[in-house]
């Protein structure tokens, strides 16, 4: 890649950090958009979007647990087989043929949470979820996350509101933690896949980590942050469908 798309590339993955982590999430599907949008290679994608989706979800995790928005019960009900599951995810190599539509689909659908955004229905009566319920729910989660690249964290946090499982203050903190731990296991599920790591990956780490401080730290509360992540939503869209038309 020549020096002006990396400088692209790292300016989009600081800005889409800033927004995720604001709101407890690594960022993941954002990546993957913008290296598909830009013709990254699929075996460069995965492990490329795991590593820094770990860094944006660590340093968004330790900042939600340091001011006690974390539910530790319900993210351990997730955790347990999820990050089995992201592990087991990790280990296979889809052809690109079927990772494209893959990851496509999943784009699509984290759009679909931008562009809906359930914190509107978090004023009501908090109840967790059964075991018989976030035992197979995480291990779905957290296979989808090994299989692609991405944490689940988008995916856990509006499931968590809609059904009134915890409070949205506090489901961030969940989501940054289960992002995490996911990651991780993914990325050691994946370990062969860390040869195709780009040369410019510090590159990378630096811009979504400076954005990741910058989102945990003062968030976008005082910008319309519903409006950016509507817009990034159509970016994902349009990377979704890119995959999905290949």
């Amino acid at each position: 890649m020549d020096q002006t798309t990396i400088i692209w590339i790292a300016l989009l993955m600081g800005l889409a950090a800033a927004l995720y982590s604001s709101v407890g999430h690594g960022g993941a599907s954002a990546y993957l958009a913008i290296m598909a949008l830009f013709a990254i290679g699929p075996e460069t994608m995965r492990p490329t979007a795991l590593t820094l989706n770990l860094v944006v979800s660590a340093v968004a995790a330790v900042g939600f647990a340091r001011l006690g928005q974390t539910n530790w019960r319900l993210l351990a009900a997730f955790a347990v087989t999820a990050v089995p599951a992201a592990f087991a995810g990790g280990l296979v190599q889809l052809p690109p043929e079927l990772y494209r539509p893959l990851v496509g689909l999943v784009l699509i659908a984290a759009a679909i949470r931008l562009f809906w955004q359930p914190e509107r229905m978090a004023d009501r009566p908090v109840k967790a979820p059964s075991l018989a319920i976030s035992l197979p729910a995480g291990a779905g989660l957290g296979l989808l996350a090994g299989l692609t690249g991405t944490g689940g964290g988008i995916f856990l946090s509006p499931l968590i509101i809609l059904f009134g499982w915890e409070e949205a203050r506090k489901t961030s903190g969940v989501a940054a933690a289960f992002i995490f731990l996911n990651s991780a296991a993914g990325l050691l599920g994946n370990v062969a896949g860390v040869r195709a790591l780009p040369a410019e990956l510090p590159i990378l780490v630096g811009a979504v980590a400076a954005g990741a401080l910058i989102g945990t730290w003062a968030g976008v509360w005082r910008l319309p942050r519903q409006r950016l992540l509507q817009a990034l939503g159509l970016v994902l869209v349009i990377a979704g469908l890119k995959l999905l038309l290949q």
